[in-house]
């Protein structure tokens, strides 16, 4: 069972060891990464449960010298120290002080948890990949600083690509194909969700099902028109959009046979047309309708008369299990189709939103047992190795809960609010503590080293 242990470092030149007083085994053998020493360790004279590394082991292994606790894992005779987390993504910089840019400050905070979780994080993209010596030159952040320092190829790498657009890039597939099938190297959270992909998947999960509107791909007026006699409203938005990017609002008006148009572009429109085909050749004259979705509006549970819908973050934990790490409400601006902060939006917590402690506990309940059934579902029927989900549900009226979009790389304007630091810490920990599992797995299936 792997075990975080603090880790301390001496002076020394030889290449020498002390292992922490509990570990059963004798080991021969000591890797960091996938860099390997064949040295007979010693077991802690004095009885400690800590780690002892000379400078010059450390210097061969390429082990950071700064690094307070670590976790050890134990495979026949060797001792595995890390996991190693290798975060790959892109749009560095030549800037040591921002090296990714204006993402530096998101990644500095996941990266300063370390030593709390007991792993070894570091930043890295395709062009910090040395093939022939099998190392990355990885940022690292420490003390408040950004260091770039050698290591070897990581145990797991945590995909942090910022959009579908570098996803796609022949570069990028062919790093990740080759760090995974010739190196072994399990990736977790790979790709964007496409959402009708997400929802054609989970159409046949009797669960999941309880939880999905209506969707499908745009095709024509009178699709539309259908779904808007029988729901009097629907969201026209991309399958492969996000920040609520492209997301229109259509409402039909009974009582007048009028239709509005709500969307966002620089600013919040609200359009009023006599019939459905005049508002689509206006509003999506220059749009590719091929690649939209129209999807169920609901009418939804209001605050203070604006529509709320609610952001709730599942994490994988250092035993491979699905937790709920945050939960927020998120209130639609004024005349915006969406809750984002950027139109307008505003994040809450539920015990704002929901003043009577029943009803706080009552739909946490629902919001939580929702998150954990789609998790679950998503996990079984989508590709590659998950271990981040944000999901955008909403609550109808009835009480009932729907999913508007699941997010593999969820953003994190939510926890600007005050009320959800803990939640931000805990989503931040989760997603590193993941990777202690996956080297673990990895390790029992005989692929390591």
């Amino acid at each position: 069972m792997p075990k975080r242990y603090k880790i301390e470092f001496f002076e020394e030149e030889e290449l020498v060891y002390y292992y922490p007083n509990n570990i059963s085994i004798e080991p021969n053998a000591v890797v960091f990464g996938t860099k390997k020493a064949e040295i007979i360790g010693k077991k802690q004279p004095n009885g400690r449960n800590t780690l002892s590394i000379s400078t010059g082991l450390a210097k061969q292994l390429t082990i950071p010298t700064f690094l307070t606790s670590i976790t050890i894992f134990q495979s026949d005779s060797s001792l595995i120290f890390g996991p190693l987390v290798g975060i790959f993504t892109s749009g560095f910089t030549n800037f040591p002080v921002k090296p990714i840019g204006g993402r530096s400050n998101l990644f500095s905070k996941l990266l300063s948890l370390h030593s709390s979780v007991g792993v070894v994080p570091f930043l890295f993209g395709e062009q910090h990949i040395n093939w022939e010596n099998q190392s990355i030159e990885g940022h690292f952040y420490h003390n408040g600083k950004w260091i770039q320092l050698t290591v070897p190829f990581p145990n797991v790498i945590y995909d942090r690509l910022p959009n579908r657009r570098s996803e796609k890039l022949k570069t990028t597939q062919k790093v990740k194909e080759r760090l995974e099938k010739d190196f072994f190297i399990p990736w977790y959270n790979p790709g964007f969700f496409n959402k009708l992909d997400v929802y054609e998947r989970l159409f046949n999960d009797r669960k999941a099902l309880l939880y999905l509107p209506e969707t499908s791909p745009f095709t024509s007026f009178h699709q539309v028109e259908r779904m808007l006699s029988k729901y009097g409203q629907v969201y026209i938005k991309p399958i492969n959009g996000s920040l609520g990017l492209g997301v229109h609002q259509v409402i039909y008006d009974r009582k007048t046979n009028h239709y509005y148009c709500r969307y966002h572009d620089t600013v919040n429109h609200l359009l009023k047309f006599t019939s459905l085909e005049s508002l689509i050749n206006h509003v999506f004259a220059n749009k590719n309708l091929d690649r939209m979705l129209v999807q169920q509006g609901i009418q939804l549970i209001r605050d203070h008369r604006r529509p709320v819908d609610f952001r709730v973050h599942a994490n994988k934990d250092e035993n491979g299990s699905w937790k709920i790490s945050a939960i927020a409400a998120k209130i639609a601006g004024s005349g915006s189709p969406t809750t984002h902060v950027k139109t307008g939006g505003e994040v809450k917590t539920l015990t704002e939103i929901f003043p009577k402690e029943e009803d706080q506990k009552k739909y946490k309940t629902k919001l939580e047992h929702a998150a954990m059934d789609l998790a679950v579902a998503i996990e079984k029927h989508l590709d590659g190795i998950i271990g981040e989900i944000g999901f955008d549900f909403g609550i109808d009226t009835n009480g009932n809960v729907w999913l508007f979009e699941a997010n593999s790389k969820p953003g994190r304007s939510i926890f600007s609010h005050p009320g959800l630091k803990d939640s931000d810490v805990l989503t931040r920990k989760l997603t590193l503590s993941y990777a202690i599992f996956l080297t673990k797995k990895h390790i029992h299936e005989d692929l390591f080293i």
